[in-house]
């Protein structure tokens, strides 16, 4: 009889691994309200809120997200209720905006702008401040895909009907970002990929943090993938939903970067988002160098944020450092957290080093050699991240989400003195829970 054999020193789930494995479905709650995070370092009596620079459509405790989804909608929802996105696929995408308001937690008065302004750059006793997703509206619903084709002795041809109602999607999408960027203050799009086991509902509200004290930058965009299974194999589940979900996002950055107005694309992503991100950006830079194009120039992806990336280092220098992924965008950031207790646990079910655990010695010397000729890569070790899990420190760390912040307006490098990172060695860097005090920080 063959069998597994005991080893008392190596239990085959540790109390550790269990404890993982129960709280993995916990990493993001679902719930349409959620705190602000803390006041990001980068603020206070010496360096203010930039509301000065915020155009006045743009200012109020009332805001606005756009989204791209590729969930199913909840068909049974409650007259006049908000439209409720799943965690099923859905062959088409959907475009539209969520209206959210901002709040004051355990007050009674009406929340105003001058008051959200001071409170964003207030940070010992600052009172709670929530956000509430008050509307969600679809503006428009994409046809399904694939596109009905044939294949004809001069190649492939789509059905005609299809292809110009797909073009008449894309030109609502297109025409409603155009509209918003005439009161932006700056022709960018912040494009947001979130991560495992998040709803509809997190995404917007995640993304909405990172644009509010961004100071408003540009046009913000969350992409919203059908992740959010919620149950101890989840994880399994979100993973093939995220490579469903690779062709969608891929026709998001097309239609985005396709824009003469916009001038920058900065995409974060978190988490399992940052497969799904490097998948689909692969793909459109092996696609784009082929034409002759440089992808810099046609993507124009600014700024890659990967924000705990639970991708396999081996498979990222096979997939992506092969392909010359890095000198296809302006600058790639990859933030990292040793102590992550959700990529550990997907490391121990995976194998493979996860990308967001990375240190300079996990490296090998012509690894770092790499990085080093490539130059715009840069790994961030966040320290100080607080909480058993230590996955979603991207929004919740004020020192990280400063240095975010400031990656998003200034383009500026590691090292510089608009961030000036502590070196660890190579392209490696670290932040902690102090970095960017406002009382040192230059004014953005």
């Amino acid at each position: 009889m063959i069998g597994f054999k005991k080893n008392p020193t190596r239990p085959f789930l540790s109390m550790r691994k269990l404890s993982l494995l129960i709280l993995l479905p916990l990493v993001t709650a679902c719930s349409s309200i959620h705190k602000a995070p803390p006041t990001p370092n980068i603020y206070g009596p010496n360096t203010p809120y930039p509301a000065q620079s915020i155009n006045t459509a743009e200012q109020g405790v009332e805001t606005k997200i756009f989204y791209v989804t590729d969930r199913k909608a909840d068909e049974d929802k409650e007259p006049n209720a908000l439209i409720e996105y799943s965690n099923r696929r859905s062959e088409s995408m959907a475009f539209g905006a969520a209206k959210i308001t901002y709040e004051q937690s355990k007050s009674k008065e009406e929340l105003t702008w001058d008051t959200l302004v001071q409170l964003s750059q207030t940070k010992a006793g600052r009172p709670n401040i929530k956000s509430v997703i008050s509307s969600i509206d679809e503006i428009q619903r994409f046809p399904e895909t694939p596109l009905i084709f044939s294949a004809t002795p001069d190649g492939i041809r789509l059905d005609a009907k299809e292809k110009a109602l797909y073009r008449a999607s894309t030109n609502t999408l297109q025409k409603q970002i155009r509209e918003r960027l005439k009161t932006a203050n700056q022709r960018d799009v912040i494009l947001y990929v979130h991560g495992f086991n998040n709803s509809f509902e997190n995404a917007v509200l995640d993304l909405n943090d990172v644009w509010h004290f961004s100071g408003r930058h540009g046009v913000p965009i969350a992409y919203t993938w059908p992740s959010g299974s919620g149950n101890l194999l989840g994880y399994f589940t979100d993973r093939e939903s995220g490579e469903f979900t690779v062709y969608h996002l891929k026709e998001t950055i097309r239609m985005i970067s396709a824009m003469p107005e916009v001038e920058n694309i900065h995409l974060l992503a978190h988490s399992r988002g940052t497969d799904i991100s490097t998948t689909a950006l692969r793909e459109l830079v092996i696609e784009t160098r082929a034409s002759g194009k440089n992808p810099q120039d046609v993507l124009k992806i600014r700024n890659l944020m990967l924000a705990a990336p639970d991708l396999d280092y081996g498979v990222v220098t096979q997939r992506l450092i092969a392909e010359k992924f890095g000198p296809a965008f302006g600058q790639i950031t990859i933030y990292m957290n040793k102590d992550d207790n959700a990529l550990g646990f997907a490391q121990s079910l995976m194998r493979g080093i996860r990308f967001g655990k990375l240190t300079a010695e996990s490296q090998s010397e012509r690894e770092s050699q790499i990085f080093n000729n490539i130059k715009n890569v840069s790994f961030v070790n966040v320290k100080g991240v607080k909480g058993f899990v230590g996955h979603g420190y991207f929004s919740n760390h004020p020192g990280a989400l400063s240095d975010i912040i400031t990656v998003i307006k200034t383009n500026s490098k590691p090292g510089t003195e608009q961030r000036p990172l502590t070196h660890i060695e190579g392209n490696f860097w670290s932040l902690d829970l102090n970095y960017l005090d406002a009382a040192e920080a230059p004014i953005l």
